[in-house]
């Protein structure tokens, strides 16, 4: 039989030998990783992953991925415009602005400058900036008591890229076809009444509105999946 080793163990109460406690260095306790951390890092990791992959492809002029940003972050840029403005109805024009501004400029995404909340955040920061500076300040006291008491309905993610890419498509369209087909359908004005007001023949706004509508439709069937 093998000796038994005493030098690691020590008496008991009841006088028996028990093994002597393992003891951790001040060392190995600090080094040691918790569990939390490695979770903390791995989620970290996994996320920083997803925004380069969303980013890459938003910046390709991906509009599927364009949905997924709007999904992914739609509520934040609509928060930080209602905090700062205090009202919904400017919040959500502000929200579609941000939207659309960030797929036009999203040849200035860079891999490594940050991320795309961050870069969001920043456009919705300038662009309330602006609301504020081009346009006098009223008292809206009864309109933010409104807004405060009744909670914002969740937003539908596909109806509101579909609004933000017909405004994109509606100023690609070039004027006076963009003006003219604006009136038409975001301003519900009849084709007559667009024709007076813009000094045009009636035949001439009917072809625009027709044509128009035509490259906004096969637009939209492009980005709804």
């Amino acid at each position: 039989m093998a000796p038994r080793d005493f030098t690691s163990s020590r008496a008991g109460a009841n006088g028996t030998l028990q093994p002597a406690p393992t003891r951790t260095t001040s060392s190995q306790s600090q080094c040691a990783p918790t569990p939390s951390r490695r979770v903390s890092r791995v989620t970290e990791t996994a996320y920083q992953t997803d925004d380069s992959d969303l980013l890459t492809r938003v910046k390709a002029g991906d509009e599927h991925a364009f949905a997924e940003l709007y999904s992914l972050h739609g509520r934040l840029v609509h928060s930080v415009a209602l905090r700062l403005l205090g009202n919904h109805h400017d919040a959500e024009d502000v929200t579609q602005q941000v939207f659309v501004s960030a797929w036009k400029s999203r040849d200035s995404l860079r891999e490594g400058a940050g991320s795309l909340a961050g870069w969001l955040v920043t456009i919705t920061r300038r662009r309330c900036a602006d609301l504020a500076a081009t346009r006098a300040r009223t008292s809206r006291t009864e309109e933010a008591a409104a807004a405060v008491a009744v909670p914002m309905a969740p937003a539908d993610p596909a109806r509101a890229v579909e609004k933000v890419m017909l405004a994109h498509t509606l100023a690609t369209l070039g004027e006076p076809r963009t003006t003219i087909v604006r009136m038409a359908v975001m301003d519900d004005r009849r084709h007559e009444d667009i024709a007076e007001t813009l000094g045009l023949p009636l035949g001439t706004v009917k072809s625009h509105i027709r044509r128009g509508l035509l490259h906004l439709r096969s637009r939209l069937e492009e980005v709804t999946p």
